[in-house]
């Protein structure tokens, strides 16, 4: 909505002042009326992470209880959690298909390494580690200017919630300086934003899966209500092979189900990450469409074990990387064993398989650590938006 202005070119005549005041009254009543429905302001920190559920993993790390403590040990020892890590940042990112990479890894590399430090810092409060995620998160607001490439807009989606997760828990838990937050959050409305803001239909779904939960995050970071709920409403309405019933069929089929197991499960997993992400706001897109997103992680995981699943059309279920398990069930199982109370046999057996959850580039990874046993929060509505 634009603001109503009035020069005294606007109204002319001995009925000025009678225009003035009605249009004033308009004003008020129009702003009056939208100020009284405004939605609530967005909890910090409020990504994928609460500050009761670190408490909750501290006291289990501490009576070294499994599966915390192996997944702690995994955690504390792996290479994105250590200390001497050095950011190898490059102002121009390139990802494509035929000119290579260029920083496109390291800019992955830190986005991990930065969340993990975050993580280290808000479970131990062992201030190198608040220091070290400062210090990455630093290095490439101050440099970042352009990603490019065939693969950009999935090198942003891949990328940068794992920034925000780690800049939100570092804004308000350490002294991260107000100048370096107003310099990042510059970074994700001027490099991030611009190159996801219309996503990808036309490409597979792990593509806008992976830009929904950025363009989530970055509405939450950045206090920006119009993002977020761009992200939530493709989410759901969508016209593009990420929003959930486009990716995930009712069968629990996935859009990249024939393509082959690694894809699908990225996509997957990227939309737990929004749901999630949501679910700390308020909001349970987990329940969408009948608890879809369940459906979708119960038949890859079925047919990943080994098993066989009803095929919709004429291609096959692709076994290229059949058995071959990402680190993302701990905090589908959470949620929906956990919170929503229902039975999830086949991700149960992955998770048996597969623990404790260790990293992954692709995703925010130590499931088992941050997610295994939370205690549940149910009691969120489902959204009914049409």
């Amino acid at each position: 909505m634009q603001h109503m202005r009035m020069t005294e070119n606007t109204f002319k005549g001995p009925s000025t002042g009678f225009v003035v005041r009605w249009a004033s009254l308009v004003w008020l009543c129009l702003f009056g009326a939208a100020a009284q429905t405004a939605e609530p302001p967005f909890i910090h920190p409020g990504l994928l992470h609460t500050q009761a559920e670190f408490e909750f993993i501290k006291t289990k790390i501490k009576a070294a209880e499994e599966p915390w403590k192996s997944a702690w040990e995994k955690f504390r020892t792996s290479r994105y959690t250590a200390l001497n890590w050095r950011s190898r940042t490059e102002p121009n990112v390139v990802r494509d298909l035929k000119g290579g990479w260029t920083g496109a890894k390291e800019l992955g590399d830190d986005a991990l390494a930065s969340y993990a430090h975050a993580l280290y810092w808000s479970l131990t409060g062992e201030r190198p580690h608040a220091q070290k995620a400062a210090e990455i998160l630093n290095a490439r607001s101050a440099t970042l200017k352009t990603i490019t490439g065939h693969d950009a807009k999935l090198l942003a989606g891949i990328t940068g919630y794992k920034y925000c997760n780690a800049a939100e828990l570092l804004r308000h838990s350490s002294d991260w300086s107000a100048e370096n937050h107003a310099r990042f959050a510059s970074m994700l409305t001027n490099v991030y934003y611009p190159m996801i803001r219309d996503f990808f239909p036309k490409a597979n779904g792990n593509w806008d899966a992976s830009m929904i939960v950025t363009m989530m995050s970055i509405g939450i970071y950045c206090d920006d209500r119009t993002i977020y709920n761009r992200a939530t409403d493709y989410f759901l309405h969508g016209s593009g092979n990420g929003a959930i019933t486009n990716y995930v069929f009712a069968t629990g089929q996935c859009q990249e189900s024939t393509r082959d197991q690694s894809h699908t499960q990225l996509g997957l997993a990227f939309l737990a990450d929004a749901c999630e992400t949501a679910w700390n706001q308020g909001l349970d897109l987990w329940g969408a469409n009948g608890n879809r997103l369940a459906i979708g992680f119960e038949y890859t995981a079925r047919y990943n074990l080994g098993l066989d699943v009803p095929v919709m059309g004429k291609k096959p279920i692709s076994k290229e990387g059949r058995g071959n398990f990402r680190p993302v069930y701990e905090k589908v199982y959470h949620h929906y064993h956990d919170r929503a109370g229902l039975e999830m046999p086949f991700t149960r057996q992955v998770i048996a398989k597969i623990r404790p959850e260790g990293e992954h580039w692709d995703h925010v990874s130590w499931g088992t650590l941050f997610f295994a046993n939370l205690p549940g929060k149910p009691g969120l509505p489902t959204p009914d938006r049409k």
